[in-house]
């Protein structure tokens, strides 16, 4: 049952609404928050959507403690290997008995059209779960305790490392994909022995609060899963606490340079995803028409809010005409609106304020001599909504062409040979990803080049769960998902002694 201060305002259907049980979740026991109050607005027809009360610094205090106390002797430091693979099997299992609930709130919370949802949105985070229960019992790569060989020096002797969780972990979530950044975070960490203390984006908190509902329906014991709620001043409580240990943060730049000098205070682990502005480099013998249609949606699916968007369309110079008319098709056959139906394309961005910030850009971009190929206006009617945009006319080093929108805002730079190509690929303060079209032989060495922590070549593949995802430069710190992903939650011990 919602506590009485916290409730739905919104058309969430009964089941749905259920699996938010309320703002708090402390030692499996959900409350209301005491802190300020906060009402969420469904992005696509504007409506109220759910009213959620944050945390007082008391209530994270709490929290915390919960998790404190699960790792230094409760029932959740004892489950060992086959416990925590078996309860991540369960919370699995609930999600998919739940996933009809969970996307509707996806859909609801986040704007995320309904095909998108079911799939990057919660297909992928259940079958990324079951990945870190097997790898709970297989242990990091190297094993719980990995033998050295002997050693003869002055003193024989042989020794061998020993991976220990690093202890409580603050999982702090982006709005644009919940389910699978929070999956990421706990995942990896309940797989490592760590318990966790999740605090969802204020812009779409839902998924994340029916997440932590289910872990608790999965069995997990008091303290492994807890979540708080609230402005970015609760975030900074958790990365200054003396009590966490680590801090896992997917966001902007800004804010995880914020964790960072939080977390800084104890000098406790961080791993940051911070975005990027990612080149996606069209080599020069490619066809436009078959490339092109696949290009564009690697900037306008989930209405643009994706860390990894390829918003940067590297072209020939000599075919640059060519490239911007297929790509303008492209985009104008997408189709925007509500996201509730399958045949939608495009949803709407998160808030009006995000979309205004948006526009605003695009206002500076043409008025610094930019063009507006397509797009760049608001629909009619309520929803924030914005039509897929194409600008052209700028150089690699404008606003629009260095800056994260976190919009279907693309642009198109034309390069003069490969080599140029590359320059302006690399010429970003981000290293999040890029993508490259073309011949797999012409593209490998290109890839190589790049300062990235990911390429995919033609578009890639399926998303893998044993494959890490994270960057370079200011894209953030450390790495999520696979195994370099669960290594993250692990202190390595050497242990040493006489022959």
């Amino acid at each position: 049952m919602l506590p009485s201060d916290s409730a739905p305002t919104g058309p969430l259907g009964p089941a749905a609404a259920r699996l938010v049980a309320g703002d708090l979740l402390v030692a499996n026991t959900w409350a209301a928050g005491r802190g300020e109050a906060q009402e969420t607005v469904n992005p696509a027809d504007e409506q109220p959507l759910w009213r959620i009360n944050s945390a007082t610094p008391a209530q994270v205090d709490a929290a915390v403690a919960a998790a404190r106390a699960a790792f230094d002797g409760g029932e959740w430091s004892r489950c060992g290997p086959t416990g925590r693979r078996d309860l991540l099997l369960a919370l699995a299992d609930q999600m998919e008995r739940h996933r009809a609930e969970l996307e509707e709130i996806v859909v609801a919370d986040v704007g995320t059209p309904v095909s998108l949802a079911r799939t990057l949105q919660v297909a992928i985070p259940i079958a990324n779960l079951r990945w870190f229960a097997d790898a709970a019992v297989r242990g990091p790569r190297g094993g719980y305790d990995e033998p050295l060989r002997p050693h003869f020096g002055n003193v024989a002797s042989t020794s061998m490392l020993l991976r220990e969780p690093v202890g409580v972990v603050a999982a702090l979530v982006a709005y644009n994909y919940p389910l699978y950044l929070t999956v990421w975070k706990i995942g990896a960490a309940l797989a490592a022995g760590c318990p966790v203390v999740l605090m969802p984006s204020p812009r779409a908190p839902l998924a994340v609060a029916a997440l932590a509902e289910l872990a608790v329906r999965a069995g997990f014991p008091p303290g492994a899963v807890n979540l708080v709620q609230g402005p970015p001043s609760v975030g900074e409580q958790l990365a200054r606490h003396p009590d966490v240990d680590m801090v896992s943060f997917t966001g902007s730049e800004t804010a995880g340079a914020a964790v960072m000098r939080a977390a800084a205070d104890t000098t406790k682990k961080v791993v940051l995803e911070l975005g990027g502005k990612s080149p996606d480099i069209v080599l020069p013998g490619v066809d436009p028409d078959q490339i092109l249609p696949a290009a564009v949606l690697r900037f306008t699916r989930n209405a643009g809010q994706g860390c990894g968007a390829t918003t940067r369309l590297l072209v020939p110079r000599q075919r640059y005409d060519e490239f911007a008319a297929a790509a303008i098709a492209a985009l104008e056959s997408l189709r925007v609106g509500d996201p509730t139906d399958p045949a939608t394309d495009v949803g709407p961005l998160i808030s009006a304020g995000h979309r205004a910030g948006v526009l605003a850009r695009i206002g500076r971009a043409t008025a610094a001599g930019g063009r507006v190929l397509c797009g760049g206006q608001a629909p009619p009617g309520p929803g924030y909504y914005l039509r897929p945009t194409l600008v052209g006319g700028l150089s690699n080093s404008d606003e629009l062409a260095q800056e994260e929108l976190f919009a279907p805002v693309g642009v198109i730079l034309p390069y003069e040979d490969v080599a140029d190509a590359v320059r302006l690929a690399n010429e970003s303060r981000f290293g999040l990803n890029a993508n490259i079209w073309g011949p797999t032989t012409e593209a490998f060495p290109i890839a190589r080049r790049l300062r990235v922590g990911n390429v995919t070549l033609n578009g890639g593949g399926d998303v893998r769960p044993e494959s890490p995802w994270g960057g370079y430069k200011r894209s953030g710190v450390g790495r999520e998902m696979g195994e370099d992903g669960l290594a993250e939650y692990f202190h390595v011990k050497h242990l040493q002694w006489r022959m």
